[in-house]
């Protein structure tokens, strides 16, 4: 109703700044929650390759959610993926084997010691920045590699096998596409907060943001633990699919390598990015699979074309493409 000012001057009403619920975040978590019931119930009837892929899948764009929170939004180019994803793995298989705990509450156990390896280790990575701080994390899995060869109790070389009876195929696809969708709400709400905007303004440069108030060394401890926690739930994961662990596969370069990959061809510092590129590195694979050595020849081709001509990766062009588009064609 309009209100009437002295003067004759009328004050409209204002309009209303409720969202729709479905355009605000309940409408995205409902959203997601009604994707995982559908792709849950999907994975029921699927056939066993089918599940093999969307089990990969899952894992590598986890793998690439928490890779592209520390690089892409955060600036901390990591090398040591393997490091977080191997300790989530023998947390797990540990527990199991020796307290004989359930595997779920293992799983989340295994969350845990790969954010606390993160975060003892976060005060002599994090005095290194740039290329440094590369080969710092880098070390680091080289050296939890070594370790675990050596040292007897954890099986040395040999690894370890699960000795409970690990869940069927599909029965762990549900619960990789339930921490998938966990961890792309987690990720959205995370880099549109503030504390998004606060990783950023360290990422451009960390001197100025420590003189505007901003503690850079807490920002980046927490998204240190946060995406190692998310990797060493992959971890943990893949354990249970394999029914064993053992340090040159668990803590080896492989699992970097294409966390890497993924991030960079798929587009750094962008939501869609992880994603685009899981399916991109994916699908490559599959068509490639009977021969490795060009497998290897073609991603490393990509890469540098990506590197040289297409900085912003997959989803930087995709919507270059749809802004082109939305502009009627015109550059």
């Amino acid at each position: 109703m309009a209100t009437h000012l002295p003067g004759g001057a009328v004050l409209a009403p204002a309009a209303s700044s409720q969202v729709p619920i479905w355009r605000g975040p309940a409408g995205a978590l409902l959203g997601l929650a009604l994707a995982w019931a559908a792709l849950a119930l999907g994975a029921t009837q699927a056939s066993d390759y089918v599940v093999e892929l969307g089990f990969r899948l899952a894992l590598l764009i986890v793998l690439a959610e928490a890779w592209n929170l520390l690089a892409g939004y955060g600036g901390l180019v990591s090398l040591g993926t393997a490091s977080f994803f191997g300790v989530g793995a023998y947390v797990l298989v540990g527990l199991c084997n020796q307290a004989g705990w359930p595997w779920p509450a293992a799983w989340a156990l295994s969350a845990l010691g790969a954010a606390g390896l993160a975060a003892l280790v976060s005060r002599a990575v994090f005095r290194l920045r740039g290329l440094y701080f590369t080969v710092g994390t880098l070390a680091l899995a080289e050296a939890l590699r070594l370790f675990m060869v050596n040292f007897a109790p954890f099986g040395g070389a040999t690894g370890l096998f699960l000795a409970a009876d690990p869940p069927d195929s599909r029965h762990l696809l549900q619960w990789a596409l339930g921490l998938l969708a966990a961890t792309t709400l987690l990720m959205s709400g995370l880099t549109a907060s503030r504390l998004g905007l606060l990783l950023r303004a360290v990422r451009d440069d960390e001197d100025a943001a420590c003189q505007m108030g901003v503690r850079p060394f807490r920002i980046k401890l927490l998204v240190f633990m946060l995406a190692s926690a998310l990797t060493g739930l992959a971890g943990g994961l893949q354990a249970l699919k394999l029914g064993t662990v053992e340090p040159y596969a668990t803590f080896g370069m492989g699992w970097t390598v294409a966390v890497l990959s993924v991030v960079i061809i798929g587009g750094q510092g962008r939501r869609a990015g992880p994603a685009l590129g899981a399916v991109f590195v994916l699908a490559l694979s599959e068509l490639l699979a009977d021969a490795p050595a060009l497998h290897l020849a073609i991603t490393g081709l990509i890469l540098i074309v990506v590197i040289r001509r297409a900085p912003q990766g997959l989803a930087g062009l995709l919507e270059q493409a749809l802004a082109r588009r939305a502009r009627g064609g015109r550059p």
